[in-house]
């Protein structure tokens, strides 16, 4: 168990913080005052006091709220906790890991301030899930740890009837259940929405813009239909295509039916996130999924950054 070193608010948003005595955090807001209080996913910043500690050896007179973060925690490891661990504060406030680092601005303020921002390197963003009151001193312990290593993803079933509760999900639920069962993965969350171009770009771009999510399945919209227009969101965000996983889903189905050769969906990457189409019914989305799995660990850890050899023997 760790304990809290400091909280910091600002007023405005891209400016360091000062320290408070103490702080009020409202649940699915953030903390009272603050600026980047509000509905969104990263409500309250965090950094290690141990990595605060390093950059003070380069820069001595660096105080808490430098870097713009609202809390430093000390005794705590921060950079085990994956996204959707929870971390307590004191007696009430619980928050929830949404994302692991952050793009920089550039050019950065608290960068040419500081000489070196961490936090887009060693920050953790989180969102109030309990509020309550918190002040320096206050223990803080990880009450849920989803271990960082694990892959985390995101399940979007896309569907006008199902959004609009006029028909029951069954296939988003199966792909959600085989992810986490057989491939080990941790789904960040599920969401279901309709068959709208602009809304499944959207969403798309939410998850692959800053979440540190690994994978976001799509599943539905992937047909002949007026309204599948899956393909084309997905066409419309990603930098680099992946064909390789949509022809092996195709060719793997074509055995089973002729109308596999129907399935519009595309695979691509959007920064350090791979986005799958599958096709809407439970069967299709399953026997797709199953068919890349094998392939899913060794793609998402290169996505990561490793460098490893790909034809290197593991």
């Amino acid at each position: 168990m760790g304990r809290l070193e400091a909280i910091c608010i600002a007023e405005e948003t891209g400016q360091p913080k000062r320290p408070v005595p103490q702080a009020e955090f409202v649940g699915d807001h953030g903390i009272a005052g603050d600026a980047h209080a509000g509905a969104w996913h990263r409500q309250v910043s965090l950094l290690a006091a141990e990595d605060v500690q390093a950059v003070r050896g380069k820069i001595p007179d660096i105080g808490p709220g430098d870097f713009a973060e609202n809390l430093v925690t000390a005794g705590v490891d921060l950079a085990a906790v994956g996204l959707g661990s929870r971390l307590r504060i004191g007696a009430d406030v619980i928050l929830r890991v949404t994302q692991l680092g952050k793009d920089c601005h550039t050019p950065c303020r608290i960068g040419r301030i500081t000489g070196d921002c961490i936090l887009p390197r060693r920050g953790v963003f989180a969102r109030v899930l309990a509020g309550g009151r918190a002040r320096p001193g206050d223990a803080v312990e990880i009450i849920q740890l989803v271990p960082r290593q694990a892959f985390q993803v995101v399940v979007l079933t896309i569907s006008d009837r199902c959004s609009r509760g006029q028909a029951q999900d069954t296939a988003g639920p199966a792909a959600t259940r085989l992810l986490a069962e057989d491939f080990g993965a941790c789904v960040y969350t599920v969401e279901v929405i309709p068959d709208d171009r602009a809304t499944i770009a959207g969403r798309l771009k939410h998850y692959c813009d800053g979440h540190s999510i690994d994978l976001v399945v799509t599943v539905g919209g992937t047909g002949f239909s007026p309204r599948d227009v899956t393909p084309e969101a997905t066409a419309e965000v990603i930098d680099r295509p992946a064909p390789g996983l949509a022809e092996a889903m195709r060719a793997a189905s074509l055995g089973k039916t002729a109308n596999a050769m129907l399935s519009r969906g595309v695979c691509g990457l959007r920064k350090q996130t791979l986005i799958v189409n599958l096709p809407g019914s439970q069967r299709g989305a399953v026997e797709n999924l199953a068919v890349i799995l094998p392939a899913l660990g060794h793609g998402l850890t290169k996505l990561r950054g490793d460098a490893e050899d790909c034809g290197r023997p593991a």
